[in-house]
């Protein structure tokens, strides 16, 4: 039941924050976009005809319909590595909920440079720690646990099979707002609330003009 629910209110959320992706960047028709990380779903929700590169480590998109590929430049590759792209091959980068999965504070430095790199805009959300819901394994207040309770839940995850559960929450490095400032000093901040709750902040950036959707 909590499953089901969380998916109906995800595809809810997603819906309104790819319009606030479009109302806040306006991307032009035929716009060249990079999204690291990123699935066809997001894309498949708007109806502007974009060029969309989908960069993700190798393997990822194995399973993805060929129905789908035939829509997408597909790219693998770690993003917070060297990338075979020019400097601004792109008009705009975007990344969904992918900062905060890729390691160490090194890794994300990494990863915040090649975002500047390779187009002069770029949208970068991730989620946020006071959200009270932690949006992979449904328990409140996740990241403020004790380590070793944190270590009593990997430890029940890992006996319950449940192997990918635990290696993504014993990787995850959630990210506060002012470590994202520090990482995207130019960019204005996009809160995405639910009821009374931040759920995301939204790193955004444009050198040309642009509406700001600071809260």
């Amino acid at each position: 039941m909590i499953d089901k629910l969380k998916v109906q209110m995800q595809s809810i959320w997603r819906q309104r924050r790819m319009e606030i992706f479009l109302e806040c960047m306006c991307p032009r028709t035929g716009a060249r976009i990079i999204d690291i990380g990123g699935t066809p779903e997001l894309w498949e929700m708007i109806d502007i005809d974009l060029q969309i590169t989908l960069l993700n480590l190798p393997g990822v998109h194995k399973k993805l319909p060929n129905s789908l590929k035939r829509n997408y430049e597909i790219f693998e590759a770690d993003a917070c590595g060297w990338l075979s792209f020019a400097d601004n091959e792109f008009d705009l980068v975007f990344s969904n909920s992918v900062i905060e999965h890729i390691g160490c504070w090194k890794q994300q430095k990494n990863f915040a440079a090649n975002v500047r790199r390779l187009a002069p805009s770029y949208w970068v959300q991730t989620p946020s720690i006071w959200f009270p819901l932690e949006a992979h394994c449904n328990l409140p207040f996740w990241w403020f646990y004790p380590s070793c309770l944190k270590q009593v839940w990997l430890h029940h995850w890992k006996e319950q099979g449940q192997h990918f559960l635990c290696k993504q929450m014993a990787q995850t490095q959630i990210m506060s707002l002012r470590r994202l400032k520090h990482l995207f000093s130019e960019a204005k901040v996009y809160t995405e609330y639910v009821g009374a709750f931040p759920k995301s902040y939204s790193m955004y950036y444009s050198p040309s003009k642009f509406k700001d959707l600071r809260n």
